[in-house]
């Protein structure tokens, strides 16, 4: 292979770890120190911005080891059959990128991944070794997150925990035989082994009360997924339901959702145009609900219709328009957990209104004061002062409440 300039490498490389959405954009105005002034920069090839479950927003060296690859994978852009320019990174050039952005301050971790060159094993081990060179060799303590490779042994997974804050395998396709037939290569049920394999020792390395000493640790940040939606035709309600049962059967931090991007020179199995990016928002937001709300798949489902989610309503709200019959709720009575149901009122607000009802009887100005928008709570609630009367069963309540569109640009053609 020519030999390739190392900024060139970063470029190709870079570009090709965006499909990957386990790191999230901030939406952060564009920064530099070019002037002489302050330290640091938001921009950069290869530099991506991700939220801690804080909130705080860390920049993170987002790259890929190489975007060679011996699977022949229909939906990814670095297939071995793709026509596209490809780069390898050296063990030792990944660390001296890492360590020399950390050092100007423009990153606060690494996130690499690869394409399997060789075999997994091969592959597994050099991820490992850039970080254990800098965790060992040079006393790194920035984030690290390192992609699994699920058919590599056992004893490199263990490896990877232990220099890593964060592994992921990544299911890809909802559907087991969708991955069979767009990804042959790989196993769906090899890469749930390995997730299993990580929960395993997730959970030994969590110490029990009564223990003297601390078992070492192992990924202390867990393990995430991501799913491709709209490649393989499984609707929302399958998409949810499967990721339902990863968070119960493996523990994860979290599952990301990538809306299926069209790629040059794609099968014709595969969809022409990509699902809207709306539907990937609301899968998020769906997951969310799951997570935090007390919600299961099925309850979300049942505001779904044809088993896709609402696009022009949240979640919450297309179920709870669905289940009309178990509103209003009461906020100087209703418990925590039908609350969280209450569509307009979030976590926070929830809390704020238990807190504040231990001392006073909540009026609507009350609820108001303590949520963002009273006007898509109104319709949900019983106050001190207030009652929704018919508005709860409206037939034009769906049309108040949903938002409005913003202005579509026309098309000249």
């Amino acid at each position: 292979m020519a030999r390739i300039e190392l900024r060139r490498k970063l470029s190709i490389l870079s570009d090709a770890a965006k499909y990957d959405a386990s790191c999230a954009s901030s939406g952060a105005p564009k920064r530099n120190s070019l002037d002489g002034k302050g330290v640091g920069s938001t921009e950069g090839m290869g530099i991506c911005h991700a939220y801690t479950p804080d909130g705080r927003c860390v920049s993170l060296l987002k790259i890929l080891l190489t975007n060679f690859c011996i699977y022949d994978c229909v939906y990814c852009i670095n297939r071995s059959s793709s026509n596209v320019e490809r780069a390898r990174f050296t063990v030792d050039e990944v660390v001296d990128l890492t360590l020399a952005f950390y050092k100007r301050n423009y990153i606060e971790g690494l996130f690499l991944s690869s394409g399997v060159v060789r075999s997994g094993d091969y592959t597994m081990e050099q991820l490992v070794e850039v970080a254990r060179r800098l965790r060992e060799d040079h006393d790194f303590r920035g984030y690290i997150h390192l992609k699994l490779i699920p058919e590599a042994d056992e004893r490199l997974v263990a490896l990877a925990g232990r220099y890593a804050d964060r592994l992921s395998a990544n299911i890809e396709l909802p559907r087991d035989e969708a991955l069979g037939r767009l990804a042959p290569e790989k196993d769906a049920r090899l890469i749930r082994k390995t997730m299993g394999q990580v929960r395993l020792r997730l959970d030994a390395a969590r110490p029990e009360k009564r223990d003297r000493v601390r078992p070492p640790a192992f990924a202390p940040a867990g393990q995430s997924t991501q799913l491709i939606v709209g490649a393989d035709g499984a609707p929302d309600t399958e998409i949810l339901d499967r990721s339902a049962s990863l968070y119960g059967g493996y523990g994860l931090r979290r599952v990301y959702y990538s809306a299926f991007s069209p790629i040059p020179d794609s099968s014709s199995i595969l969809p022409l145009s990509k699902p809207p990016l709306m539907r990937e928002h609301r899968l998020y937001q769906a997951d969310w609900l799951m997570r935090f709300y007390g919600f299961t798949a099925p309850e979300i489902g049942e505001g779904a219709s044809d088993g896709m989610l609402d696009l022009g309503v949240d979640p919450k709200l297309a179920w709870a328009l669905k289940r009309r019959d178990v509103f209003p709720t009461d906020v100087n009575l209703a418990p925590r957990e039908d609350l969280l149901r209450v569509p307009g009122l979030g976590v926070k607000a929830v809390d704020r209104i238990l807190s504040v009802r231990r001392y006073r009887t909540l009026r609507l100005e009350d609820v108001a004061r303590l949520t963002r928008s009273i006007d898509k709570v109104r319709p949900w609630i019983v106050a001190l002062d207030w009652t929704p009367g018919g508005l709860t069963d409206a037939a034009d309540l769906r049309a108040r409440l949903a938002p409005r569109r913003a202005p579509e640009q026309l098309s000249l053609f």
